[in-house]
């Protein structure tokens, strides 16, 4: 099934006010507070991502891009990786929203994009 907007799954290092400017914008956003998954480690939250058809946005660079290669290797799909450098929300919100407003959500699929 074609989807056409990205949805997100911001990692426990990422500010809730990302979640909060996104949804201003229309876009679909899930914390990992809200999803009840503080503490769990980043294979852990990507696998959630995926079973949510969810790109995640994270700061960690190193060990997602690392998972995004285990995933490659294995075949296995995962719905984009976004990752951000250390930049205030507003800041954040204003490079994803470049990304976001050009990619369906078809087009994220299996890409590390960075901001």
């Amino acid at each position: 099934m074609s989807r056409l907007f990205v949805e997100l799954y911001l990692d426990e290092d990422v500010s809730a006010l990302v979640a909060k400017l996104l949804r201003v914008h229309g876009f679909t956003v899930q914390t990992t507070v809200e999803a009840g998954r503080q503490g769990a480690g980043d294979a852990e939250q990507l696998e959630y991502a995926v079973s949510c058809r969810h790109a995640l946005l994270t700061h960690n660079w190193e060990d997602f891009v690392r998972l995004a290669q285990e995933y490659f290797a294995a075949g296995r799909k995962h719905y984009g990786i976004i990752i951000a450098a250390r930049r205030p929300p507003h800041e954040i919100v204003r490079r994803l929203m470049i990304i976001l407003n050009r990619m369906t959500a078809d087009e994220m699929e299996d890409q590390i994009i960075y901001i």
